[in-house]
């Protein structure tokens, strides 16, 4: 396979992976959808930002170290999947909280460091997507990667992320959304609540049953 050829499948894997639903889809199109537009766009920057850091983090070798230490890897699952169970609890709570119907997208620089980072830290929350991309590196990469093409990786990752969930924010954060949004907002919260949690739960799950 041609460097090209193997940048491209790559490329489509990770973004075949991104477009799936879980618990990035839920954030960024809720931040968009309950903030404003500008949040969503920071929300969608903070998921590329982490899957630049996976990336990062499979061409350096840290996949293969959670590999070998079972133990390592179980407690970073455990540890995601109480941070999505403390998402979703705080999601349940504010379901039944009026949505804030204010100019979308004036906003402070505070409230958009926060979505970006609550998006980040979200998307690291997940040990598994970052065995995803070593597997997908694995897989993919040319035997002999040429330096140019591991170098150019991560900002490439970073840009299809961030991309994705930009289109993700800019459609959720349009008009009608936010229309029916408010109109349902105590059950679509509650639903993304029940997704996150349980994405948490079987998260923790894993790491309870890789532990025993």
């Amino acid at each position: 396979m041609s460097t090209a050829a193997a940048l491209l499948a790559i490329l489509g894997a990770l973004l075949l992976g991104a477009m799936s639903p879980g618990p990035s889809f839920v954030l960024v199109s809720r931040t968009a959808v309950t903030r404003s537009r500008a949040d969503g766009l920071a929300a969608a920057l903070g998921m590329g930002l982490g899957a630049a850091l996976f990336a990062l983090l499979a061409i350096g070798g840290l996949v293969a170290v959670l590999r070998q230490a079972p133990w390592l890897y179980a407690a970073l699952k455990a540890g995601g999947g109480l941070y999505l169970l403390y998402i979703a609890i705080r999601i349940w709570r504010g379901a039944a909280e009026p949505l804030d119907t204010g100019e979308a997208g004036v906003r402070s620089q505070g409230s958009l460091t926060r979505s970006l980072g609550l998006a980040f830290v979200t998307q690291v929350s997940n040990p598994k997507a970052a065995v995803v991309y070593g597997s997908i590196f694995a897989a993919l990469l040319p035997a002999h990667a040429p330096a140019g093409l591991l170098v150019a990786l991560p900002p490439l990752v970073l840009l299809l992320e961030t991309g994705w969930y930009a289109i993700v924010a800019l459609v959720f954060s349009a008009r009608g959304p936010r229309a029916v949004y408010a109109g349902w907002k105590a059950w679509v919260d509650r639903a993304a609540a029940l997704v996150m949690g349980a994405l948490g739960v079987r998260l923790a799950q894993e790491a309870l049953f890789a532990r025993a």
